[in-house]
């Protein structure tokens, strides 16, 4: 068979197959999340169309669009016929769907379990490649004044200095703070470094007289609380 002279654009296909037909006939429901792709990124490359390469994509990452919205631009455009629009494409798309859920999902404005902490933090501490460090700072209430990015680090981990937690905790006059981070790794457990650094913490935060009430450790399939675990 003769190779394609010319990416193969929606136009080309035959009607029954267009997705953007589709969505307008049948409703966004009756997509699959590949035709879904596919009208995002409009054309495939010169050997399939944008279906099969979404399907590609998807494929790799094992159909599971949690781990395609942790993408970066590089990494799609590994992917013949994605260049970096189209990667920009399907990046903007995944992190809309993010946001919506979290609007959908007001996170609360006083915390009393772990469970609040991880629906106020979710938004900041999913999908991302490398670990953060935030604390949440709280007034006698347990309402929360502010949360407040710490530092960033890399794959394997992050530091938290607590001359920076404690200042800006005075600065706002916090009664108490929540530590949280995330493993990009996946694991729940909670390292040596973290279990060091969180009784550090606590430590000087006795001190202060700023308690600190718990740690969470995040990642895409849950969290870890040191205080449901009585270690804090």
């Amino acid at each position: 068979m003769e190779p394609y002279q010319d990416k193969i654009s929606i136009k080309a296909w035959a009607e029954e197959d267009r997705p953007r037909e589709k969505l307008s006939t049948q409703g966004r429901r009756a997509l699959t999340d590949a035709e879904l792709i596919a009208i995002l990124i409009g054309s495939g490359s010169t050997t399939e169309t944008a279906v099969e390469l979404s399907k590609r994509i998807l494929h790799h990452y094992s159909n599971d669009l949690n781990k395609l919205g942790k993408a970066s631009i590089a990494d799609l455009c590994k992917f013949k016929g994605i260049g970096e629009a189209k990667a920009i494409s399907i990046i903007a798309a995944l992190e809309i769907g993010r946001r919506r859920n979290e609007t959908e999902s007001k996170p609360p404005e006083r915390i009393g379990s772990s469970r609040d902490i991880y629906n106020l933090m979710r938004r900041h501490l999913m999908d991302l490649g490398h670990e953060e460090f935030w604390i949440i700072l709280l007034n006698q209430g347990g309402k929360v004044i502010s949360t407040e990015l710490i530092s960033k680090g890399g794959l394997t981990g992050t530091v938290a200095d607590p001359k920076i937690v404690f200042s800006i905790a005075l600065q706002h006059q916090a009664v108490s703070i929540i530590l949280s981070h995330n493993h990009p790794s996946g694991t729940l457990k909670p390292s040596q470094l973290d279990i060091d650094l969180t009784k550090k913490l606590a430590t000087a935060g006795r001190l202060l007289d700023i308690r600190v009430l718990d740690h969470l450790i995040f990642t895409n399939g849950g969290y870890f609380s040191f205080a449901d675990e009585g270690i804090i």
